[in-house]
């Protein structure tokens, strides 16, 4: 393998729009004391204030229309802005060795795009051929030059058809992420995780100030920004994949900043690796994302309809309605990202959200948390984000003023301050001893079990892929079971009219029907809701297809597929028994599939 060098022109660093930063030894208002008041968190910077037009994001998105942008990424002109710059992190996990171990590399994946190509070129003296350890070049950051520029990646597989400029594809078990490394290869690793539909461009704003400080390591999720479509089952799978990528590169300590779903894989990674995680930051981010129903009504949305109308609404979601009307270049990129996602990758990181509820477990939180949230967020707005603090023992807000679900794109001088002020801070106090780690282990997959523990001092004795419940089981069982095939309103609802006549049957449906039947193992829900929906056609119990008719696609069944089971009753269940069929489905399926307005 050759080894890879090369040196990136340092941003220009323009001035404050709100004037000079405090010193760094002063306190920084932007971020309060823990649990303070709702109101106490005003950001650096003017709400929604760009003097100059948001410059366009570079290189690498799939489908991104391209502007000129000058050498450097600059800033947009922000008379009187002083970068802040906070004493270096300092503990045991800092710095990291100046030469990082690279994943073996098979294949080159890069494609031909509107920015740079990455190259490599072999030095005097390398070793033969072969898997070795090599230093990880500095990432172009969308810097047009006539010299070769490079950013080192990694994916998920060893092929990836549409990878973003110089990516290159990782081989491994588990599977990895395609990542890109920006910074100084000896300064202390900072991972930055983006939000759902986004690529790792939404951090860019932010790159030239961390950058400055630590070693930056972005990633992309499974079929966002050209990297490979292997969906990830569960949060816990993302987090997996991402430490198996960082062991690969001998990263054991890092920083943890994400946004969104980014936000759930470290607070993933911060409750089942703590040794791994220095500091945290959880922007826009939620112990539990709105309810389950929301979100796998959304998968069926895509299922049926693709990308489309979720690309539709995402400036509504992601910006305040007076930055998208002044940054329409800002708005098409969102919708060009969001577009260029893979559908699958897509619905299966909405079934990770739907699963994901971290409420009981803040509490086990121990590392210096930064919750930072935009004021105008809709999606996971202020309250969420108090409820992150009021959980995590050790969290600050940090409430942005002028920004919506996507701060770090609308408000990027307020949010590059507070995480610098907050990592800066949090990293010097850190007195923890370093904790040896071993070789990351990764249990099997199991798709009813999506949190699987991962070992951390010693491999778990192995047990059976597939163990009974118990008696004691089968009603939790049940119960979780029903709650993601039928939904949770449905649940709620038939629970509320329940009472002492009713209640020990709908006790016996939910440990029989749904904790034994519905939980084996020899047929997929898929295949179950093809054989519910016949036979309930073809005892002619339509009371209950309705909500089997929800339950079938949100477990996977397209409408032309229900369209084609109930096909199949009409000719052995009778005409009349399906036709009354069609008229139930057709309603329902009607109001799962229909884009929002």
């Amino acid at each position: 393998m050759s080894e890879v060098s090369e040196t990136t022109p340092q941003p220009v660093q323009a001035p404050h729009p709100g004037g000079p930063a405090p010193h760094p030894g002063a306190p920084h208002q932007a971020v309060p004391a823990p649990h303070q008041g709702p109101d106490a968190v005003p950001a650096p910077g003017a709400p929604g204030s760009f003097p100059a037009p948001y410059p366009p994001f570079g290189g690498g998105a799939p489908g991104f229309p391209e502007a000129a942008v000058a050498p450097g990424f600059p800033e947009a002109a922000q008379p009187g802005r002083t970068p802040l710059a906070p004493p270096a992190p300092q503990g045991p996990f800092a710095p990291q060795p100046p030469h990082i171990a690279s994943v073996p590399q098979t294949a080159e994946a890069g494609q031909p795009g509107p920015g740079p190509q990455a190259a490599s070129a072999p030095q005097a003296g390398q070793a033969s051929p072969g898997p070795q350890a090599t230093p990880v070049p500095q990432a172009a950051h969308a810097v047009p030059a006539p010299a070769p520029q490079g950013t080192q990646g990694g994916t998920q597989g060893a092929s990836a058809p549409s990878a973003p400029q110089g990516a290159q594809a990782a081989t491994g078990l588990p599977r990895t992420l395609q990542y890109r490394f920006d910074g100084p290869e000896d300064a202390p690793v900072l991972v930055i995780g983006p939000s759902l539909g986004t690529t790792w461009h939404m951090w860019d704003r932010q790159i030239p100030e961390l950058s400055q400080h630590w070693r930056i390591f972005r990633y992309d999720l499974p079929g966002h920004g050209g990297a490979p479509a292997h969906a990830a089952a569960s949060v816990a799978e993302l987090g997996d994949r991402l430490l198996a990528t960082l062991d690969g590169l001998g990263v054991q300590r890092f920083g943890y900043a994400g946004c969104s779903i980014g936000g759930a894989v470290g607070a993933d990674l911060a409750l089942r690796h703590p040794h791994r995680v220095a500091s945290l930051a959880l922007v826009a981010s939620s112990p539990r994302f709105g309810t389950a129903d929301e979100f796998r009504q959304r998968g069926v949305i895509v299922r049926t309809n693709g990308l489309e109308p979720m690309a539709r609404t995402a400036p509504e979601r992601w910006f305040t309605p007076g930055f998208a009307a002044a940054q329409p270049a800002i708005v098409e990129w969102a919708v060009q990202m969001v577009r260029t996602t893979d559908p699958g990758c897509y619905i299966a990181a909405c079934e990770a959200l739907a699963a994901f509820d971290i409420r009981g477990a803040l509490g086990r939180i121990g590392v210096p948390t930064l919750v930072l949230v935009g004021a105008e967020d809709q999606v996971t707005g202020p309250a969420e984000a108090r409820t992150l603090v009021a959980g995590i023992p050790d969290a600050r807000l940090a409430l942005v003023p002028g920004a919506s679900h996507l701060a770090p794109v609308e408000q990027p001088a307020a949010v590059s301050d507070l995480l610098l002020m907050h990592f800066s801070t949090a990293w010097q106090q850190d007195t923890s001893a370093a904790i040896p780690v071993l070789p990351h282990i990764t249990a099997p997959a199991a798709p009813s079990t999506p949190f699987v523990p991962v070992a951390e001092i010693a491999p778990a004795a192995a047990t059976p892929d597939a163990v009974a419940p118990t008696p004691d089981d089968r009603y939790e069982q049940g119960t979780k079971v029903r709650r993601e095939v039928l939904g949770d309103a449905h649940v709620d609802a038939v629970n509320d009219t329940a009472d002492a006549f009713t209640e020990d049957f709908q006790e016996l449906v939910t440990r029989y029907a749904w904790g034994e039947v519905w939980s084996r193992d020899g047929l997929d829900r898929r295949t179950r809701s093809v054989i519910t929906l016949t036979a309930l056609v073809t005892s002619g119990h339509l009371e209950g297809l309705a909500a089997h008719t929800r339950a079938a696609l949100r477990n996977g069944l397209t409408p032309a597929e229900i369209k084609e089971v109930l096909l199949q009753t009409a000719v052995y269940c009778g005409i009349p028994a399906a036709g009354a069929a069609f008229a139930v489905a057709q309603k329902v399926i009607q109001e799962e599939t229909t884009p929002p307005a």
